[in-house]
């Protein structure tokens, strides 16, 4: 367990664009040391995004609070990563500057699709064979990966031994306990982790394709039940963070309020995929920002869950972290939903540009996806903000939707006018600006819109143009290019033989898919036509009856129950938030809202 010679690098850190992603002795940051396991938690993607998730944080501590070695590594630049190749440095952790390769388990962190070959892309700058099999009987670290995107699986099962699926605070050290008490990767560690509520081997499932392409069934273990974590307040969670060398994505310091979301929005997988609502106390909440200033030197605060507005004790909250941290200390304003904005939350936080995502211009499609808020709780919000010395404001829509109509688009037009006319109605210091995110609507995996197909590209072509013709002079219009999403669809809906069209789009040059600067369109539309793979076959309407390439993995939140979603959205019934009473998903059984929490 020799480190790499840095002393190699010395010109390589001098010539690429900045070299602090690459050196370690962050302030702040855990003390690695070797012990009986060794674990390095991989984000793939740049230094100064992977700095700003707390997921792989949590996940580090885990191993730390057990006396294991917890190390980190992100996925270097191109320019860093070109360079390690021409000279013959292996891809290493941060801390420790060991190769990834002496590690005994690497932990990639699937945060969004377009990540798939960046995992590929570390794997190869480590020297570590890409696939399962190629690494079969060689001493190599278990490649291992949880996060959002690991619900879906297949698309890496080839590349993956163990995938982690929900809360993953203590399932990756568990697994490393039973990896040390078999002595390494032996059959019988992996028929135990096997299992393992959060835990699913790909080599103990195989799916059947039918002559028609497909899945029949799964041979093999045939269910893999989530983890969950009940009690937040027990759970793990750092008192100090490793402060970036350089400035990250979000440059702060960092509380998780809540987790999950009451509101149950059809098209959202978080929603879903993170039930039930799990809250911190404010003591605890309290505990952990003070600590993390302390620790970190920050003079802001996040408070962060999928709907801070929806925590029952927010002004209590903000009245404790008022009372406790330096009076210089500010706190950051998550995305909120317009009908949980808050005056008082307004006037505690940093007056910059406020976000709203009302998803959809008219009350009819609000309907249909259940974001039960109404036009005039929209403006009523953006009045509050305004009051409150706010001057910019950001929408974000979707393209797309199911039932989605030019109607529908129209009514993001009118939303937007009445906002302008909302804040002239007063005299104002500043001008006012509005900004309009529109993103193309992506079916996910365990949501009530996981069947339906996507809206091809002169679909889509047709609603951004009519928006640019619409929109009222001085809204500022931003929306995402096509095939990155039509991708981003079928990577999420996809199955175990997408794995080739990855590995071969990574060998196409194909890396940092999600950086738009970087994307290589032609590298992925020549990997599907190579492998013979047509790739809007996965994002085709699909049958209530066609067994899912992820129907193994068990959410705990019940199928029937996302088709009678479906079935509502299609009749623009509203189900409404599990705060007006239990509907019935599955998890009443380990949900508090459905025993009367709130």
């Amino acid at each position: 367990m020799k480190p790499v010679d840095t002393s190699r690098l010395r010109e390589l850190l001098l010539k690429c664009e900045k070299p602090s992603r690459y050196t370690g002795g962050e302030y702040g940051a855990p003390r690695a040391e070797w012990g009986a396991f060794n674990f390095c938690a991989c984000f793939p993607d740049l230094y100064e995004v992977g700095m700003s998730n707390i997921g792989i944080k949590i996940v580090a501590q885990s191993f730390l609070k057990r006396g294991m070695c917890a190390d980190f590594c992100f996925a270097p630049a191109k320019d860093f990563g070109s360079g390690l190749k021409e000279l013959g440095v292996p891809l290493y952790s941060l801390s420790l500057k060991a190769p990834l390769s002496d590690f005994d388990m690497l932990g990639f962190s699937l945060q969004y699709e377009l990540c798939y070959t960046n995992m590929l892309y570390m794997l190869d700058l480590a020297g570590i064979p890409l696939t399962r099999e190629e690494r079969r009987g060689g001493r190599y670290p278990l490649i291992v990966a949880g996060g959002p995107c690991a619900v879906n699986p297949e698309p890496l099962a080839d590349f993956v031994d163990i995938f982690f699926i929900g809360d993953g605070e203590s399932a990756d050290a568990d697994v490393a306990e039973a990896y040390v008490r078999h002595g390494g990767a032996t059959e019988a560690f992996y028929r135990e982790i096997g299992a393992m509520d959060g835990v699913y081997v790909p080599a103990l499932t195989t799916p059947v394709y039918g002559d028609g392409g497909k899945i029949e069934w799964f041979e093999g273990i045939a269910r893999v039940k989530k983890a969950l974590i009940e009690d937040l307040d027990g759970a793990i969670y750092p008192d100090k963070f490793a402060v970036p060398n350089c400035e990250s994505v979000h440059d702060r310091a960092v509380i998780e309020v809540m987790r999950g979301c009451y509101r149950g929005c059809r098209f959202c997988q978080a929603g879903f995929i993170y039930r039930p609502v799990r809250k911190r106390g404010i003591d605890t909440l309290t505990a952990q920002a003070c600590a993390l200033i302390k620790n970190t030197g920050y003079d802001e605060v996040s408070l962060n869950s999928l709907s801070t507005g929806d925590y029952g004790r927010l002004a209590e909250l903000l009245k404790s972290l008022k009372g406790s941290l330096p009076p210089e200390v500010t706190l950051a304003l998550p995305s909120l939903r317009a009908d949980s904005f808050e005056g008082q939350f307004a006037q505690d936080s940093r007056k910059t540009s406020l976000t709203f995502a009302p998803e959809a211009g008219t009350q009819r499609l609000r309907d249909v996806i259940n974001k039960d808020i109404t036009e005039e709780e929209i403006l009523k919000a953006a009045k509050s903000a305004f009051n409150a010395g706010y001057s910019a404001v950001k929408l974000y829509f979707m393209l797309g939707l199911p039932t989605e109509t030019d109607d529908d688009l129209a009514g993001i037009c009118e939303i937007c006018e009445k906002i302008k006319l909302l804040y002239s109605s007063e005299k104002r210091q500043k001008s006012l600006r509005i900004s309009v995110s529109v993103a193309t609507f992506v079916p996910k995996p365990f949501t009530p819109f996981q069947w339906e197909c996507q809206a091809d590209e002169e679909q889509v072509k047709h609603k951004q143009d009519f928006l640019i013709k619409h929109l009222p002079r001085g809204v500022k219009l931003s929306w995402s290019a096509y095939y990155p999403s039509l991708l981003e669809a079928v990577l999420a809906r996809g199955d175990r033989r997408l794995g080739k069209v990855i590995r071969r789009a990574y060998e196409n040059g194909c890396t940092f898919d999600g950086w738009d600067n970087f994307f290589y369109e032609d590298g992925w539309r020549n990997a599907f036509d190579e492998c013979g793979i047509c790739a809007e076959q996965y994002v085709r309407e699909r049958g209530e009856d066609e067994l899912l390439p992820w129907d193994f993995i068990d959410i705990c939140v019940d199928k029937k129950f996302l088709l009678a979603e479906r079935k509502r959205a299609y009749g623009g019934k509203v189900t409404g938030s599990c705060l007006t009473g239990c509907k019935g998903c599955g998890m009443q059984g380990v949900c508090p809202a459905a025993r009367g929490e709130r």
